[in-house]
């Protein structure tokens, strides 16, 4: 089965951003746990650990196989349960350090909650490794938050095969 790719070019504020929207049946607070909290998040994506008060943690993803260290994520904004803004800093084999920023905004309607979720392209050409790797864990997201097995999803089906799409939309 190959997913659908989802992720589409956003430029704001001089930044080119992919961004993706997924919709839940479930409260906005639900939702919320689902991208804050280090049990919730085990689930589809990593972990985090730290003190969050303190503006930052050390997120650990779980789903990329072993030896995959951690990030520094600098938390820029937060206002539970609509609005994160995050910076990430990963360390590169090369020495040099890369980062990122993610912005999530979640909002209710009649019990549905849209989560809109945006990484930032310093290069537009990553974009083809990028989007299908959110439309990966965005969809895990999705099915362990519905009560499924995130595990039912296949990393293959998503990459190279959404390529394309995120070649065509960034290009």
């Amino acid at each position: 089965m190959t997913p659908t790719p989802t992720g589409r070019r956003l430029d704001r504020d001089g930044r080119t951003y992919v961004e993706f929207t997924r919709t839940f049946r479930a409260p906005i607070d639900d939702v919320w746990a689902a991208v804050t909290e280090p049990d919730r998040l085990a689930r589809w994506i990593g972990t985090w650990t730290g003190d969050p008060a303190s503006g930052a943690v050390q997120f650990q993803m779980t789903y990329e196989g072993d030896g995959v260290p951690s990030e520094a994520f600098t938390i820029d904004e937060c206002e539970p349960p609509v609005q994160l803004r995050i910076t990430t800093s990963s360390s590169m084999e090369d020495g040099t350090t890369e980062s990122w920023r993610l912005r999530l905004d979640l909002a209710e309607t009649d019990g549905i909650t849209t989560l809109i979720f945006a990484q930032d392209l310093p290069d537009p050409a990553i974009a083809e490794n990028v989007g299908p790797g959110w439309d990966y864990y965005l969809d895990r997201m999705q099915v362990a938050e519905s009560g499924g097995d995130p595990a039912t999803l296949v990393w293959d089906d998503y990459f190279p095969a959404l390529t394309g799409h995120y070649r065509a939309e960034f290009g």
